[in-house]
């Protein structure tokens, strides 16, 4: 069942946020058909509990962040998981997953991508798995079955398995021709023992002949860089019908976005810096909040969404993605007792004290340090009283 325009504005006007509402699609997309009373019934019933569930004025969020995402956590297994298939795609989880996405890590440890495809290869299995083939990269190196070195001669022989040949549709020539633009070689083959012949034109020693053999097994030949290895996957597509979609170990997003046979519309990595550098700072705040609710799910950990939205507005409000700690979302307050607060204590008073900051006793931390009463709760009411205006009250009410 899908849910009408209506609600859906209705929602809106209410100030529900899209990621309810897509929730609410995802899960009325499970049922056949729903009747009008009802429907208006679960509405009702989620816009009032998302109206309970709004934060009151002063309420520590930070703290209460902090605890509903720390304590799951701890609970978090140490492991990592992996989709079965023709091949083995292995996928960082747990507890070492969130800290790499909380941390922002540069490079995930297990980057993957989700490639749907366009019609008419998301139908067919041939046709995806041809498109997957022309993704995956492909080394000398993943053609050859064994090498000899001769350091007499300075040659390398490289003996080709016709079978990944056939396989991959890479032809002698195609890997002849890319060996020859390696500066200083002759290169030769031979068809009938299925092998090709380096030879340096100046004699080498052992190290050189090393170097240059690595250098020829690291020459790519085809496909898209850093997808290493992929497999074609049947799944149920959004309009509830089967496709076939692409699941690659690596990322590249800015080269899989330009293949012509890609819905770029639905392509899904794991990186959050590439994301991050090739469609924006908001679609990584997205990323960072869809992939840690998906951790915590899978294990079964009940985290409120919106707690990982103030995390991922934290990390992203710089326009850059920082890391929860000390060089990241820590590292850029104003305050040097709030620096002081959390770690490197000295370094952080001396370093202030030499530049002559200002301490404005603004946040939470520095007030708690110096005794005073935090900005934050019942305190961050203050009454003033009018002098004035309380003596012209007490004349009058004595007049009286």
């Amino acid at each position: 069942m899908k849910l009408s325009k209506y609600y859906i504005k209705k929602l809106r006007d209410e100030g529900i946020s899209e990621y309810v509402i897509e929730k609410l699609k995802e899960t009325l997309s499970k049922y056949k058909k729903i009747s009008n009373k009802k429907l208006r019934k679960i509405i009702k019933k989620i816009i009032e509990n998302y109206k309970k569930a709004q934060v009151h004025p002063g309420e520590n969020i930070g703290v209460v962040t902090a605890q509903s995402i720390g304590e799951p956590g701890t609970q978090m297994t140490l492991r990592t998981f992996h989709f079965v298939g023709v091949k083995e795609l292995n996928v960082t989880l747990g507890l070492p997953r969130l800290i790499e996405i909380f941390d922002a890590r540069k490079k995930p440890s297990t980057p993957i991508m989700r490639i749907p495809l366009k019609e008419p290869y998301r139908s067919s299995f041939e046709k995806a798995y041809e498109v997957a083939k022309k993704l995956e990269e492909l080394f000398v190196g993943d053609l050859i079955s064994k090498y000899d070195t001769d350091i007499i001669e300075s040659t390398i022989t490289l003996y080709l398995n016709l079978n990944i040949l056939k396989e991959r549709n890479i032809s002698f020539d195609v890997i002849t021709k890319a060996i020859s633009q390696v500066k200083g070689v002759d290169v030769s083959i031979s068809k009938k023992a299925n092998t090709i012949t380096i030879k340096s034109k100046k004699p080498l020693n052992v190290s050189q002949l090393y170097k240059l053999r690595e250098k020829i097994l690291k020459i790519r030949l085809k496909g898209v860089p850093k997808i290493r290895r992929t497999m074609v996957k049947r799944v149920i597509g959004a309009d509830g019908k089967e496709e076939y979609i692409i699941e690659a170990e690596g990322s590249n997003l800015k080269e899989i976005l330009n293949i012509e046979e890609v819905d770029g519309r639905r392509v899904y990595t794991n990186d959050i810096f590439e994301v991050f550098n090739v469609l924006g700072i908001e679609a990584a705040r997205n990323l960072i909040i869809k992939e840690s609710m998906k951790l915590l799910e899978e294990q079964g950990l009940d985290v409120n969404v919106k707690h990982i939205m103030l995390l991922a507005d934290m990390m992203t409000r710089t326009g850059r993605i920082r890391q929860i700690g000390r060089h990241g979302v820590v590292g850029i307050k104003s305050s040097p007792l709030a620096k002081a607060a959390f770690e490197i204590t000295t370094k952080h008073l001396f370093e202030a004290a030499a530049r002559g900051d200002n301490e404005n006793l603004k946040g939470i931390a520095e007030n708690i340090i110096c005794g005073q009463y935090i900005p934050t709760g019942t305190s961050i009411i203050k009454v003033y009283l009018d002098i004035e205006k309380y003596i012209q009250l007490i004349g009058s009410i004595e007049h009286a």
